[in-house]
């Protein structure tokens, strides 16, 4: 599964590859930032390992990447299922909802 997330205020980018197998999925995850913002521009990437639910409709778990000084961060991820509309009506509703 790739995902491509949709444009923040700050005009960054996410790109997710994943790969499911029973209840955990792994992939890697890379931001490209805003030009404009703190980060000017600069690509980010690391890698993610989640737990599906039972129910298939979220996951959460951890990710880990390269920061801004080249320290390793961690941190928390969670994914959760909210509509398979692609509509530009339904893009809008959820855009920047946190």
């Amino acid at each position: 599964m790739v995902g491509q997330s949709l444009p923040n205020t700050a005009d960054s980018n996410l790109k997710l590859e994943v790969s499911v197998d029973g209840a955990i999925a792994t992939g890697t995850w890379t931001e490209q930032t805003s030009p404009t913002g703190y980060y000017r521009g600069a690509t980010y990437c690391g890698t993610l390992q989640l737990l599906v639910d039972p129910m298939g409709r979220s996951l959460y778990g951890k990710w880990l990447g390269f920061g801004k000084r080249f320290k390793i961060n961690p941190g928390d991820w969670e994914l959760e299922w909210v509509d398979g509309a692609t509509t530009p009506q339904a893009v809008r509703r959820y855009h920047n909802k946190v």
